[in-house]
């Protein structure tokens, strides 16, 4: 153990006046965000820039008691450290504090009572300019017994902002006109709630195809008026699927979404419309945002093809791949995944795995970087792969993730979302029109960021034609 791994206190005897300690802190956005997220204090001031520039201080400035907290920190682990008691502090705040300034905070003892271990300190706070930022006094009750042991740990604090993260996605549909889209069966609140948000955000043009009685109901509970909507009356959710796959079919919609039915009545009536039909095999793709994962990271086929050949995953990965690409991401990284980074001739995935690679080597799948077999901590984790003594740029740093069948890529998918707080969206590829796909426990988000991937695919689409954006 070093020193650096020790704290050690200053008794009451050890200190004298006019001796004093100091600490350098460098504010980061991070910081201003983890106060926000443990106090409670979201003053827009701290966290929104449009709003802060119009206040007095012209942006972000840091959260006033943050100075505070630094003049603690040093008091209860250096000067006088372990074992000191605050008994009260005075504090005078001069000047914001912003992002990027390096304070340096120093306290200095002005006074000793024998009599009851008290110690005063003047407190003061400096940027990097020598201006002082926050000044004061402070008392305490100092340590009589020394201390010397291990340092403490804390938990680490992963910063995750889902509703910056959904504002980035939507950002990816700025300038593009929203497109007709073919809501069907919205027969919840859920999935229609959805559509009234796509909408809004104008992501689509809806055409609402399911029982007008009851969408008309949910409608009202929302609080959505469907003046000037569109609509498609139909008895049922079969007869939904049939609609709007004819719909689509006929050009008169550019993409599908899902509502309350099950995805295999949608896609069967997809299949049964030879228009809509292309020379990939349709599969669908999740897109999440992982808090512990530092970019989005995709997952197929985790929803409609449960066993998937070698001839299938071709274009399962193949389909990943152009979505990725439509995303903005130039070379996507594919990692191939089954249980283990070896190729062994019992686990056939491994050699599914393998087999894919060198198609990609050889210009049967186009557009990413494939690796695999890769195991899943190997895929996402670069120590991981370091420790394996796997050498890859795609190993720890995959963009896509293809799971071996359905079984293993569904529970994948949920663990991500129920279990790591991911924030997903999902979309079949590999029709003449994107279909969004979400599970029916899906809220409005989930179907909105799914709605937007469509209308990137659609529009990616139309630009392929040479049609009009």
């Amino acid at each position: 153990m070093t020193e650096s791994d020790l704290i050690e206190n200053l008794t009451y005897d050890e200190l004298s006046v006019g001796q004093s300690a100091r600490l350098t802190r460098t504010l980061s956005l991070s910081d201003i965000q983890a106060f926000a997220a443990v106090s409670g204090d979201t003053n827009p001031a701290h966290l929104d820039p449009e709003y802060a520039n119009d206040t007095l201080f012209h942006g972000v400035i840091a959260h006033g008691m943050w100075g505070g907290a630094l003049i603690s920190a040093l008091l209860g682990t250096q000067f006088p450290g372990p074992g000191t008691i605050y008994l009260q502090q005075d504090l005078h705040f001069s000047r914001p504090v912003r992002i990027g300034d390096t304070l340096t905070v120093s306290v200095t003892i002005t006074a000793k009572d024998d009599v009851k271990k008290r110690v005063d300190l003047d407190c003061e706070v400096l940027n990097q300019h020598a201006e002082r930022v926050l000044y004061g006094s402070a008392r305490v009750l100092a340590p009589t017994q020394k201390v010397r042991r291990p340092r403490s740990s804390v938990p680490h604090i992963q910063l995750f902002d889902p509703e910056a993260r959904f504002k980035a996605l939507l950002a990816k549909g700025a300038g593009l006109s929203p497109v007709r889209c073919a809501v069907v069966h919205p027969c919840d609140i859920e999935s229609l709630s959805g559509a009234r948000d796509a909408t809004h955000h104008g992501l689509i043009i809806p055409v609402l195809v399911g029982p007008s009685t009851r969408i008309d109901k949910l409608a009202a509970d929302i609080g959505w008026d469907l003046s000037g909507v569109e609509r498609v009356a139909v008895l049922h959710s079969h007869a939904a699927a049939e609609a709007a796959a004819e719909m689509a079919a006929k050009g008169e919609v550019d993409i599908l979404m899902k509502g309350s039915l099950h995805t295999d009545e949608l896609l069967h009536a997809v299949l049964a419309q030879p228009a809509l039909r292309t020379d990939r095999r349709m599969s669908h793709v999740f897109r999440f945002d992982v808090p512990m994962y530092a970019k989005p990271l995709m997952v197929t086929d985790a929803a409609l093809n449960i066993r998937p050949s070698l001839r299938d995953k071709v274009d399962i990965v193949q389909n990943a791949i152009d979505l990725a690409v439509i995303l903005g991401i130039e070379k996507p990284k594919v990692a191939i995944l089954s249980a283990l980074e070896t190729v062994n001739p019992d686990m056939p995935s491994t050699l599914d795995a393998a087999a894919l690679c060198k198609m990609a080597d050889r210009g049967q799948i186009r557009g990413g970087r494939l690796d695999g077999p890769l195991a899943f901590d190997n895929a996402i984790s670069a120590h991981a792969a370091q420790i394996k003594n796997i050498t890859s740029d795609v190993a720890g740093d995959a963009d896509i993730l293809a799971v071996p069948d359905l079984e293993s890529g569904n529970m994948l998918a949920k663990q991500l979302e129920y279990l790591a707080g991911a924030t997903g969206a999902g979309l079949v590829l590999g029709a003449r029109v994107p279909i969004a796909l979400t599970s029916r426990a899906d809220g409005p988000g989930t179907r909105v960021a799914s709605a937007l991937l469509a209308l990137l695919a659609a529009h990616h689409g139309r630009r392929a034609k040479g049609l009009p954006r």
